[in-house]
């Protein structure tokens, strides 16, 4: 059974993460429900979920299509950001994924109040006063 594979973002003029940063991805599957995952090569990753080899939540659901796609500083930012991703409401997700700009900025908010949290956890571990 052959899978379609698209992608909404690819001439969407932004650069491509490279391949080494981590990243959260976003697919719309065959069925109408999303699945979010993060992957260093997300085009890989996608292609593992369209042969059947990636998550079990995908197999069976073709075709898949990439339907947003943020670079994170590294793996714990992309998981932070997964979590928070799958922790909204279905319409939450898809008004983030109807505008790119948008969901861009959902995820920069994000990962900045993750800093906020972490900077403020620093302070506490040596000895400062709580933020």
């Amino acid at each position: 059974m052959d899978r379609k594979i698209t992608s909404k973002n690819k001439d969407s003029g932004a650069p491509s993460p490279s391949p080494a940063a981590w990243s959260l991805y976003v697919l719309r599957c065959g069925d109408g429900s999303l699945y979010a995952g993060i992957a260093r090569d997300v085009d890989a990753r996608v292609a593992q979920h369209a042969a059947g080899t990636g998550a079990r939540y995908t197999r069976g659901r073709g075709p898949l299509t990439v339907v947003g796609r943020v670079a994170c500083a590294d793996k714990g930012a992309a998981l932070s950001l997964e979590l928070r991703f799958k922790r909204l409401a279905r319409a939450e997700k898809l008004r983030l994924l109807a505008r790119r700009p948008r969901f861009l900025a959902w995820a920069a908010a994000a990962e900045a109040a993750r800093a906020a949290r972490g900077a403020s956890s620093a302070t506490r571990a040596r000895g400062g006063a709580p933020a």
